[in-house]
């Protein structure tokens, strides 16, 4: 009778020692870890030395090795432009500390938005009657943008229009002006009170802020917290 075949076990595989992680001190690794469990939305240094416990000299030091070793990166945050905010490279910033699509390199991006708004108040004044969707499809085919927009964005733009008195929200009667809306949908049309109030939005950062919806006074976005809005009260 024929030995039966011997079955060697598998070799267990071994970390990669040539990767950068894999020659960290203590200190550099307890801080990299931390790091790296915030994911997108990154850690300031004063919260890095509340949560490692480790001193500021050592913590600089680690910061300095991460960085050498091309495995954190410091990034803009919109709330704190003068603090230094660290995540690890292989994350984006979320959108709560970018701003979103809105910001470009920690600032808001007010031509932008204008021109959006400005785009689909023609959309409006060519149809009367106009759905976010529609106005999204509008502008991709406008050719005045590189930058690919969502629906979301949309509502956003849109909701600025609204509390500048530019527009109004309204429901398809499903006749005349709303011929081709769908009854019952949630449209916008130009609002009648545009010229008769006055356009005190338009005058402040809260005018064009497209993310207005989400400022709460407790909020990662905040009137304590924009330093636009700060600029408007001491102006």
């Amino acid at each position: 009778m024929g030995r039966a075949p011997v079955t060697l076990p598998a070799k267990r595989g071994r970390p990669n020692s040539n990767h950068p992680s894999q020659t960290l001190t203590d200190a550099d690794r307890k801080l990299y870890d931390l790091i790296k469990s915030k994911e997108g939305m990154g850690i300031f240094f004063t919260d890095m030395r509340r949560e490692t416990g480790l001193q500021d000299v050592i913590l600089k030091k680690s910061l300095k090795s991460l960085q050498s070793k091309n495995l954190i990166k410091d990034v803009p945050n919109i709330h704190s432009k003068g603090r230094k905010h660290y995540m690890a490279v292989e994350f984006e910033p979320s959108k709560e500390v970018t701003g979103g699509s809105w910001y470009s390199e920690g600032k808001l991006d007010t031509d932008l938005i204008k021109i959006m708004k400005d785009q689909c108040l023609k959309h409006i004044d060519k149809l009367k009657v106009a759905t976010i969707e529609g106005m999204l499809e509008f502008l991709r085919r406008s050719g005045a943008f590189k930058i690919e927009f969502s629906t979301q964005q949309i509502a956003e733009i849109v909701q600025s229009l609204v509390l500048d008195n530019e527009i109004e929200e309204v429901k398809s009667t499903g006749t005349g002006d709303f011929a081709f809306v769908p009854l019952g949908k949630v449209c916008y049309r130009r609002s009648d009170r545009r010229h008769s109030v006055a356009g005190v939005m338009s005058s402040i950062p809260c005018g064009v802020c497209p993310r207005i919806r989400e400022c709460t006074p407790d909020g990662i976005i905040s009137p304590t917290t924009c330093v636009y809005f700060k600029k408007w009260l001491d102006f």
